[in-house]
């Protein structure tokens, strides 16, 4: 489904629900990568929650940043027609796209200065997004308090230390923010149950048992923080 003019995004609807929530789910740093997260988005949706996945040319902040904004944009004006719930929303990322969801959570002001009320973020560094360096930067009050956060991180990611979802926790604890950190099993590819291919110089969906069983935890863990539980 189209949500911007030459981007598309892809709808993981629930089964015989009517307003469900929404989790809008942004990928990491290679371009238009969409397809990673469809197990998982079809896996959170099988929770009872209207999952969307966009693609995003990450690869060129100036243009990648629009394009996140637009798809937050259609998440918030069409995702009833789609049997969501647009006041129930999930903004939620990975890596890079973790990053940047953040940001906008820490910075109303760049999607129309609504706030948002969760935030999801996967394995994020939460240094370096689309909208700018350090996703902290200028946030000195609690203008955000309030709003939820949901940190999963993977316990032997060597690519980005599980520290820096600690550090970002913290920080976001300490500006008012309810801040959950859960730790799983698994690397940076595996948070979203995927592994890396180096062959295609990307992550990809994987059938291997330990990455799926992963895969349904932090499922479950995006979709509590959707349903609220």
């Amino acid at each position: 489904m189209a949500y911007a003019p030459g981007k598309v995004l892809d709808v993981y609807e629930p089964i015989g629900t009517d307003a469900a929530p929404v989790v809008l789910l942004w990928h990491g740093s290679g371009p238009d990568e969409r397809d990673a997260l469809g197990p998982l988005g079809a896996e959170v949706a099988a929770h009872g929650v209207l999952v969307l996945v966009p693609d995003w040319q990450s690869d060129d902040f100036a243009i990648g940043s629009a394009q996140l904004l637009a798809s937050l944009a259609f998440a918030r004006g069409g995702s009833a027609d789609l049997g969501g719930d647009p006041g129930r929303l999930v903004l939620a990322g990975w890596s890079l796209g973790a990053n940047a969801a953040t940001w906008v959570g820490l910075h109303p002001e760049v999607a129309g200065g609504v706030p948002l009320s969760v935030v999801v973020g996967l394995g994020g560094s939460y240094f370096g997004s689309p909208f700018g360096d350090d996703v902290f930067a200028g946030v000195d009050d609690a203008g955000t308090a309030g709003t939820r956060a949901v940190l999963v991180h993977g316990s032997v990611d060597n690519l980005v230390p599980v520290e820096r979802s600690a550090e970002a926790a913290d920080r976001l604890a300490r500006l008012g923010w309810s801040v959950r950190l859960r730790q799983v099993g698994t690397d940076h590819a595996g948070v979203i149950g995927t592994v890396y291919d180096r062959a295609r110089g990307r992550c990809v969906p994987t059938d291997d048992p330990v990455r799926v069983a992963v895969r349904a935890e932090v499922a479950g863990v995006m979709a509590g923080a959707a349903l609220g539980s």
